[in-house]
Parts: C-alpha cells; structure tokens; sequence
C-alpha cells in the first residue's frame, strides 16, 4: 500500500488529486475545532466527559472526529447527507418517477443528486435543532442578555440552528468536491480522517482499564489482539471472490478467428464494501436523535425503549446484524442485475459450461449472487457485532470494557484505505505507468 501511494505521488497528475484530498481533509479537521457560537463547552472533558458507554453520542462523535463532543462547526458531519442517499436510493427503487430519472442516464443522476442534496440539508436542520435542544437542555449554552431574554433565546437558537447546518452542507460540498478534482469516494474519505482522529483517544480509554487489575490485565491485550485479528480478516474478506468460469466460442469475423477461450467472471464477496455498516449505523441513529428533543423521565417506557438503541445493548446488536444483511442484497440488487450479465454473455458467444443461455444463465447467476451476498453479509456482520459481545462479556465483570462502536470504525477504515489503493491503482494503469505494481 505504501509503494502504491508513493508510485502515484511521482504522477503529476495524481500528485495534484493527492494533495487536493489532503488539503479538503485538513479543511475538514480546521472546521472540527472551530466552536459554535453561543455555547458554552469545557473543552478539556467535552460534552461526554469520560463517558465510555456505546450509545448514540459517542457513536456521533466516532463519526464525527469529536466535532459533536466539543460543538464545533462539523458537529453534524456528514450523516445527513447519507441518510438523504438512503431515502433516495430506496426511493428509487418504490417510486416509478424517480426510478425512470435514474435510467435517463447522467442527467437524471443528476436531478437526484439535486434531490439529495436538499433532503441532505432539511435533515442537518432537522439534527442541528435535535442538538441545539439537547446543548440547552444539559446546560451547555450561554446565558442571554437578561434584558432581552426571549429575543436573545431566539436569536441563540438561529444562530447555532444555522451554522451547523450550514457546517453540514459545507462538509457535503467538500466531499463532492473530492469526488471530482480528488482521490477515492469523498464521504467515505472525511469519515475516514473522522475516525482515524480518534484512534489515539481510544488508544488511551482502553489502556485505562489496566489499573482495575485482575481480569482486566486480559481483556485489555485481548482487545487490541481483536482489532488487529479485524483488520486481518476485512482485508483478506476484500480480496475474496468468486470466480464464474465462462467460456466463448469460437467464431470467424473475416479472415480472423476470435473466441474460443475460456475465462472468468469474478464476484467479490464483500461486493457492498462498507456502504451497509454505514446505511445501518446512520438508520439505527434516528430513535437517539428523536431522543434529543425530548426529557425522558428515567426508568419511564420511552426510558426503557431508547435504552434499546445502545451500542452495548443486545437488541441493538441484533437489529444491527438484521440491517447490514439487508442494505447488503439491497447494494447487490442495484449493482448486478443478473438478466442483463446473461444478456452479455450471450450476444459476446459467451456461456457458463453445463448452464444453457438465457433465463437459466440469470437464474444460475442470481442463485450464485443471493449466496456469495448472504456470505459476505454473515462476513461483515461478524465483525461489526464481535466487539459488542466483547463489551458485553466485560461489562458482567462489574465496569463495561466498550469497543462495541470498534468493529464499524475498523470496517470503514480499512474498506475505505483499500478502495483508496485500487482506484490509485487503476488511474496509474490507463496511464500506462509501468512500476505501480513494484
């Protein structure tokens, strides 16, 4: 990985799209440090303090690189922007209109896009005023002007209301921005500098079990021991595939002969990547968000129903594992449609031995994706739920050990550093640059 990168650096023009990325991701983490206006933070200890519980905060300040903790200008991040692209791709799917634009080709993209991007910023809206709500209720804003106290208020909630919004959409147009004059996907890239901001606070939380003694002095290699058995594992998990053999026939175009070789259709396991962890992550985020526009009186029904959407939770474990099955066959569906492989196959003399062409092609086809998708689902849902059982093993021993938000950090890390790689990669093969494999 580190000679691919320092391959594509002596390229010019892959130099220029590298220190591009670069400059947005450090735009990105200026703005993480810029307060809102109005608030009133320790900056030392943060809105969560030493908390160390798996629940939505701290999930929101993973996602965030701490930017929700302190109350910064990115306290929003990009969530609202993914959660938008969910709606939209599944709207897609429901909606004859839409679905009809998105097969316009690049200008119907385009009005989605549009779309998007609106339903994008009435959701930061939408979780801006969530956090304005949540600030004042913990006590985390400045006092107004008591002579002007109900205007003062108003003009606070305007304020920090609009600015992280206004922090979202900015954060959404970075991301784009990476996508075009950029390297690698530039929502998944900004999470990325996100959480790879935290590693060293996690480091330090976990480390600090060690004064505890007894178990501890085991659970606190074991854990680190797990993240890199993860890392492992996500990588050999990217790289594997199922191989289809296909063979062509031969056929004479003139005086030439063409076909009559026998190849490969290549199916990659985790053929999603790291959208479903994401997709799932950002849906099981609504019920905390509800939460914060409103006190729940503790040990009270809607106590116990947001206690469910805990990181550390069981039922939230389950739900997450049910989701990132789902968002997995729901991105196999819209990435491989198996009548139109099979249509490929058939007009280029291609045919799967002992499959007949046409519909037993695609239904062959679709047999073999719904199986490797079921499997590479099972793959990353080991993952994603492997540290919430650990948290829950340590949490019998009397104080919680939480890594259950590390399998969703490590799965984005390591999907998004890879994905990164292969597109450098590719754009120094169409440049015919003969060392990037060296």
């Amino acid at each position: 990985m580190l000679q691919t990168l320092a391959n594509a650096f002596k390229v010019p023009e892959l130099r220029k799209k590298m220190l591009y990325t670069t400059l947005i991701l450090f735009l990105f983490r200026v703005g993480a440090a810029i307060p809102v206006p109005f608030t009133f933070i320790d900056y030392s200890v943060g809105i969560l303090g030493n908390s160390l519980e798996g629940n939505f905060m701290n999930y929101l300040s993973m996602m965030t690189g701490d930017a929700f903790n302190y109350g910064t200008l990115f306290a929003m991040s990009i969530t609202p922007y993914i959660n938008s692209s969910i709606i939209f791709q599944l709207l897609t799917v429901a909606i004859p209109p839409l679905e009809r634009l998105a097969k316009e080709g690049e200008e119907g993209r385009k009005k989605i896009a549009f779309y998007t991007r609106i339903g994008a910023a009435v959701i930061a809206m939408l979780q801006s005023t969530a956090y304005y709500f949540y600030l004042g209720n913990q006590g985390y804003l400045s006092s107004p002007d008591i002579a002007y106290e109900g205007a003062s208020k108003v003009f606070q909630a305007l304020v920090i209301i609009f600015v992280l919004t206004a922090g979202s959409c900015l954060l959404m147009w970075m991301g784009e921005s990476i996508n075009e004059k950029g390297i690698g996907n530039g929502i998944s890239m900004i999470l990325f500098a996100g959480i790879v901001s935290r590693i060293p606070a996690t480091i330090t939380q976990i480390f600090a079990h060690f004064p505890y003694g007894g178990l501890y002095y085991l659970f606190v290699p074991l854990a680190l021991i797990i993240m890199v058995a993860l890392v492992i594992f996500i990588v050999w998990m990217d790289n594997s595939e199922r191989r289809l053999p296909v063979a062509y026939a031969k056929r004479v175009v003139g005086r030439k002969m063409y076909g009559g070789q026998n190849t490969n259709m290549p199916i990659k396991v985790n053929m999603s990547g790291v959208m479903p962890i994401i997709f799932a992550s950002s849906i099981l985020s609504l019920p905390p968000t509800l939460q914060m526009f409103i006190k729940v009186k503790e040990g009270g029904f809607w106590d116990k129903f947001f206690g469910l959407f805990n990181a550390t939770n069981w039922f939230y474990g389950i739900v997450y594992f049910l989701l990132i099955i789902f968002f997995a066959y729901f991105y196999a569906t819209i990435q491989y449609n198996p009548v139109e492989m099979a249509n490929n196959l058939r007009k280029n003399s291609g045919s799967i031995p002992g499959i007949r062409p046409g519909k037993p092609t695609s239904d062959y086809i679709a047999k073999v994706l719904s199986r490797i998708t079921l499997l590479g689902a099972l793959l990353i849902s080991v993952v994603a739920i492997l540290p919430i059982v650990f948290t829950q093993i340590t949490h019998l021993c009397g104080r919680p050990m939480n890594i259950s938000l590390g399998g969703t950090s490590v799965i984005i890390l390591v999907g998004v550093a890879l994905e990164t790689v292969r597109q450098l990669e590719s754009q120094m093969m169409m440049r015919h640059y003969k060392g990037f494999l060296d």
